[in-house]
């Protein structure tokens, strides 16, 4: 195979991924034009259309996703033996995407990889934040991060963190015009700052749990966000009730900026958990990252 068929399969291959030319033409640093020519010698060369173009979107066509299937696996373990070659530097190298959650990436990526990232300056890290239960191989990443209860079977798993306990919070301005909260089912009657996830396809219940009986409660408010800061900022402003991640919130509840309720009632869920397919073993980088990352009890 000439070296001009390889780089058309490998741009035909990651513009198919990105489903879109622009995130393909970013991530492979060429002019969108380039990629777009390519595309079409590959197709004349092939004799069939492998994307089907629209002003808003790029798709495999039939053939397309075909090529795709094949080619795509085989791009993957070059890239990975082209990383395990880094083992033969003095110091591990190379570049890792990670898809985790808002609070994972916040309280445990983000301080690991302060403490090491100084000591290994050719090693990069991109973390993209989603909510959804996304589909690491198929979408390009290294591993992800989510709790442990979420990671699909046929993943190794590494836990990273301890037990992620909830918290429901208000701010002494919103109790002074409401009572507290006795039992989950008194959230009914409150102003509760909503969370919508796409892993839930609206919005999320609130979970309970006291001495074996569990609640789902499906809150309303006047406010629903998708991100940790904006629920947190709202519930400071006594705009209404959130439920956050405990750790999140006990600054301000030690400062007695929020106040605490149905404590009893909140659950712990298990930790978050670094996962990947058994064949990102053989990177030096990655391996580096994930013992990092290993939780001890």
């Amino acid at each position: 195979m000439s070296s001009e068929s390889y780089d058309q399969l490998a741009i035909f291959s990651m513009v198919a991924r990105e489903r879109s030319f622009t995130r393909a033409a970013a991530k492979l640093g060429m002019s969108q034009p380039a990629l777009s020519r390519a595309i079409r010698q590959l197709e004349g060369r092939l004799g069939v259309r492998l994307l089907a173009r629209t002003t808003r979107s790029v798709s495999p066509t039939e053939a397309g996703e075909r090529l795709l299937k094949v080619i795509a696996p085989r791009f993957e373990e070059i890239d990975i033996e082209l990383a395990s070659l880094s083992e033969f530097r003095d110091t591990p190298a190379g570049r890792l995407r990670i898809t985790a959650g808002e609070h994972a990436a916040t309280a445990v990526l983000q301080p690991v990889l302060a403490k090491l990232l100084p000591d290994h300056p050719d090693l990069h890290i991109e973390i993209i934040v989603d909510y959804g239960l996304t589909d690491i191989v198929a979408e390009g990443y290294d591993a992800g991060v989510r709790l442990g209860e979420q990671v699909a079977k046929d993943m190794i798993a590494v836990r990273i963190g301890p037990e992620v306990r909830m918290a429901v919070v208000g701010s002494p301005d919103y109790f002074a015009r409401h009572p507290r909260p006795r039992t989950p089912r008194d959230l009914l009657r409150h102003n509760c700052i909503a969370i919508r996830l796409p892993t839930y396809g609206g919005i999320f219940p609130w979970e309970f749990e006291k001495k074996g009986q569990e609640l789902k409660v499906r809150v309303e408010g006047q406010l629903v966000f998708n991100n940790i800061a904006m629920r947190l900022d709202a519930a400071l402003k006594g705009l209404g009730l959130a439920y956050m991640p405990e750790d999140l919130v006990a600054a301000q509840v030690n400062e007695g900026r929020l106040i605490r309720v149905l404590a009893d009632w909140c659950p712990s869920f298990p930790g978050y958990h670094l996962y990947y397919p058994s064949r990102r073993q053989s990177s030096p980088a990655f391996t580096l990252l994930r013992d990092a990352l290993r939780y001890a009890d």
